[in-house]
């Protein structure tokens, strides 16, 4: 399928560039830390690209902001909408406050408190849903409906994808500086916005880069896909997983356009990896890291991939977790 023949216009490598730009002073620029422990551990060169000390806890600051900066002023005042549990929601809410426009977001009930508390506090209206029999679309687009509001979904968008290729672009940026040529870089997908913009960016920039996705254990749709050459459902929605920023059924249309001609595999990760490598990261690099931003760290960590003495870089995607979840993965993995 021709997948830019008009029926699915497809960002390129120059639409990150220019997100790129309308970032810059915006959005910060998050530094890929290194832990001797870790290389240690793992036989490997290992870099983590800290995207929780993004604006707003994670990388969803970054599409937001490129996507929601593109409004025309004329239809600012009808308000943004947007569903999420919990980091596209917080960044929504905040890029809304910041050109002074409403925000409504759909958010489930068992979304973290402190994804809630985020996004409340960026004055954003919340509608909260059952995520087990509402479809959250379906009643965002009713609300934008309604309003006359943009609807700014969270990887479907052109300008969404875009935007979170800044990720990728600073990645191969710094590599550059600090003369690293990855073998792999792993990027946890839960629609596959993130990996899609990254592709985009990295496989212009570092084309000898192995791409992979990190999913939890029970949600692997992605890595299915890959193999499978076409879009892959979640087969039992009812798994449980700590994981809440990649729970999405399947991975996105335009998304996977993007990331199958590009992505070699997926990769996954259980519930203990994911605990072990949030430990991991808070003792050997000071960082803190939800589950779903953990996601990639735990599966390079649990042997996914055979890295030995080879370069891996891994994105951690946000920071936005439960104080009750992060006590929960200090004491699960104190030995980390």
């Amino acid at each position: 399928m021709n997948w830019n023949d008009g029926r699915m216009k497809l960002p390129k490598y120059a639409d990150v560039c220019a997100a790129a730009e309308r970032l810059t002073g915006y959005a910060v620029r998050t530094p890929l830390l290194e832990s001797p422990w870790l290389n240690e551990r793992t036989g490997a060169r290992l870099l983590i690209k800290a995207e929780p000390l993004q604006r707003t806890g994670s990388f969803k600051f970054r599409g937001a902001f490129n996507c929601i900066s593109q409004i025309e002023s004329a239809v600012r005042a009808r308000g943004v909408v947007a569903y999420s549990s919990g980091n596209h929601a917080q960044a929504v809410a905040a890029v809304a406050k910041l050109h002074d426009i409403p925000a409504t977001i759909v958010m489930p009930h068992d979304a973290p408190a402190v994804k809630v508390a985020g996004t409340r506090r960026h004055g954003a209206d919340i509608v909260r849903y059952d995520r087990t029999g509402e479809n959250r679309e379906a009643i965002a687009e009713r609300i934008a409906e309604e309003n006359g509001a943009t609807l700014v979904r969270p990887f479907e968008d052109f300008n969404v994808i875009a935007g979170q290729g800044t990720v990728g672009l600073e990645i191969a940026a710094e590599c550059r500086v600090r003369r690293i040529a990855p073998d792999f870089v792993v990027v946890p997908a839960s629609g596959g916005g993130l990996m899609a913009g990254c592709a985009l960016a990295i496989s212009a920039e570092m084309p000898e880069a192995a791409l992979y996705t990190a999913e939890p254990c029970g949600y692997d749709d992605h890595a299915r896909s890959f193999a499978a050459g076409t879009r892959q459902q979640v087969k039992d929605r009812g798994v449980a997983s700590l994981c809440d920023a990649l729970l999405s059924p399947e991975p996105g249309e335009r998304t996977f356009a993007i990331n199958h001609r590009r992505v070699r595999g997926g990769v996954t990760a259980d519930d203990d990896a994911v605990l072990r490598a949030m430990a991991a990261a808070f003792h050997h690099l000071k960082l803190v890291i939800e589950p779903g931003g953990a996601a990639a760290l735990a599966a390079v960590l649990n042997g996914e991939l055979e890295i030995t003495g080879k370069t891996v870089l891994v994105v951690a995607s946000g920071g936005n977790v439960d104080p009750d979840v992060f006590g929960r993965a200090l004491e699960h993995a104190s030995d980390a």
